[in-house]
């Protein structure tokens, strides 16, 4: 057994225990965001080997700028988030990482333009991972990666309605799922 395999059943192990809450209830937004990590994560994997390979191709330039988007994404995410937390609230789902839940919506920075900063920056990941190494197979995790992100935004916001109520639905007018004037 290879290397790769090794860590690819080791980590999915690993994130099924860190998402064995999501996995016990498919209702929960946190069910699919398994299944886009999973995917991620053979992704990565596959691009580790040829991370360095003829790195000023236009493809490498490509796969960097959608990482480093990612990486802003995701740090504007988290401190907009930490900033604007608040004391969690106890009547959202058991099945949420602690982080997750708030007391306040947040629609102030990045959260103002689009509702799923860190989601945006998984699927800028996972396109960036695919450009490492593309191939038929890495298109289809990739394209069953950002299906499972688009279900797990979609799981969210109808939590978020329940939560947050008639201010999430006017948030949801304002402002878009992913990118930010487009979708």
């Amino acid at each position: 057994m290879s290397l790769t395999t090794l860590s690819f059943g080791g980590g999915s192990l690993l994130l099924a225990w860190l998402c064995r809450q999501q996995l016990r209830n498919p209702a929960c937004h946190g069910f699919y965001r398994f299944f886009a990590f999973v995917g991620v994560l053979w992704l990565l994997l596959q691009a580790l080997p040829v991370w360095h390979a003829q790195l000023f191709s236009l493809r490498q330039l490509l796969s960097l700028l959608l990482m480093l988007s990612a990486s802003g994404l995701l740090v504007s995410g988290l401190l907009h988030l930490r900033r604007a937390r608040g004391q969690g609230r106890e009547q959202q789902a058991i099945e949420n990482f602690a982080f997750e839940n708030t007391e306040h919506l947040i629609t102030t920075g990045i959260y103002g333009y689009i509702r799923h900063p860190m989601y945006s920056a998984l699927l800028a990941f996972n396109w960036g991972l695919y450009l490492k190494q593309p191939g038929m197979m890495a298109t289809l995790v990739a394209l069953l990666v950002t299906l499972a992100l688009y279900l797990t935004a979609r799981f969210e916001e109808e939590e978020n309605c329940q939560v947050f109520g008639d201010s999430y639905q006017a948030y949801r007018t304002r402002s878009k799922r992913f990118l930010p004037l487009l979708w």
